[in-house]
């Protein structure tokens, strides 16, 4: 069998490390090409990590993450609880998982360079090289895998016409609070479907509290997001939770401009038509994003890496890519439209918002454990062989 030796990752985040930590398990010496230079501690906001999530982190040895989030307490405007879904997930920041993953590849001898953006690739019979926009080409591998997210470089070298993110009407924005003043919400986040935006937050036994809230919004790009002050923005999501009686206002006024974070738009990708292409492949967001109102991201993003690491442990490179795709296409394409679903949800106009509370009621009679452990429960059996 043409075994698969080596690999070159590219991308940083979260998804790059979980594919480096799981193909060393298979045997598989990978290194890590991230276009930044620096580390991204302290980056990013709040996310949640679903247990087949948890599970596949498990997989490549991250035990314990962030603080228990086992339930979703859903309410209107006015702060009135119209159900309450349990879901067992795990909150967590970002900056954590991500600084978790990265000292355990480099505990585990995966080389992590930094200041590599990709700017194109050089394949050939008998393998692929990495060539960076500073003009740097990295060594010879078997494969190459793009773990580069939303706009990922790879996804467009391996299909030129691939399609772009699609935005989903919202802008994101969150932050920590260090002094929540409310009670704890125990492992209970309460969301809230306002009048105007949608609004998440809860808070913890030390006193601190996370919120987040997504705005309705004219398409921005990251840039033009970045062109207004964290103030400015403060400001206009205190205009849109005004007439709301939930937490909003609050915890607006009590977050420092300078602890905003602002997500940016939410984007998704409903479909890549092609994951692979010769010795590339795609993984994580760069193949399957998904909207943060998932839940999902973090999780589907190291199932994927997982599962393309045991194809290239049991298949030569062009048979695991297809058996690969044939694992996860269809299973992330339904989170993906779930949560698109959601997204239509929170971005509803004056008649749209009448319909979605009249209807939560019923949506959540359905939403419940049984009918959720497709997603929730999911495993991947590590030591199971795949055919081709």
């Amino acid at each position: 069998m043409n075994r698969t030796r080596t690999a070159i990752v590219i991308g940083g985040g979260i998804a790059g490390p979980v594919a480096a930590l799981a193909l060393r398990r298979a045997g598989i010496e990978a290194a890590v090409h991230e276009s930044h230079a620096t580390t991204a501690d302290g980056i990013g906001g709040a996310l949640s990590v679903a247990p087949n999530g948890r599970a596949a982190l498990g997989l490549v040895g991250v035990d314990r993450i962030g603080a228990p989030m086992n339930a979703i307490v859903l309410q209107n405007h006015k702060g009135r609880v119209i159900t309450e879904i349990r879901q067992p997930m795990q909150f967590s920041w970002r900056a954590d998982l991500y600084r978790r993953l990265y000292d355990l590849a480099l505990d585990q001898g995966v080389a992590v360079h930094h200041g590599h953006e990709l700017a194109d690739v050089r394949e050939s019979g008998t393998g692929i090289r990495a060539v960076f926009a500073d003009g740097t080409v990295s060594e010879e591998a078997d494969i190459l895998i793009g773990a580069d997210g939303l706009r990922s470089t790879v996804r467009r070298l391996i299909d030129p016409r691939a399609p772009q993110p699609r935005y989903s009407g919202l802008l994101g924005f969150g932050a920590r609070v260090d002094g929540a003043g409310r009670p704890p919400t125990g492992d209970r986040m309460y969301m809230s479907f306002g009048r105007r935006a949608f609004f998440g937050h809860q808070s913890f036994d030390d006193g601190t509290g996370v919120w987040f809230a997504n705005l309705p919004h004219p398409y921005l790009t990251w840039t033009h997001v970045r062109q207004t002050t964290n103030e400015e923005w403060l400001r206009r999501l205190g205009e849109a939770f005004a007439d709301d009686r939930v937490p909003a206002l609050d915890l607006l006024r009590r977050t420092p401009p300078q602890d905003l974070v602002t997500a940016g738009p939410m984007e998704d990708l409903p479909h890549v038509p092609h994951w692979h292409r010769g010795r590339m492949v795609l993984v994580g967001d760069s193949a399957h994003a998904t909207s943060p109102s998932s839940g999902q991201g973090a999780s589907l993003a190291a199932e994927s890496a997982v599962e393309l690491a045991r194809a290239l442990r049991d298949l030569p490179y062009p048979q695991a890519f297809t058996a690969y795709e044939r694992a996860r296409r269809a299973r992330v394409e339904r989170v993906i439209a779930q949560a698109a679903r959601t997204n239509s949800g929170k971005a509803a106009g004056p008649v749209g918002r009448t319909f979605r509370d009249a209807l939560l009621p019923l949506f959540a009679r359905f939403a419940t454990p049984e009918r959720m452990a497709w997603q929730y429960d999911h495993r991947i059996n590590w030591e199971a062989p795949i055919a081709a």
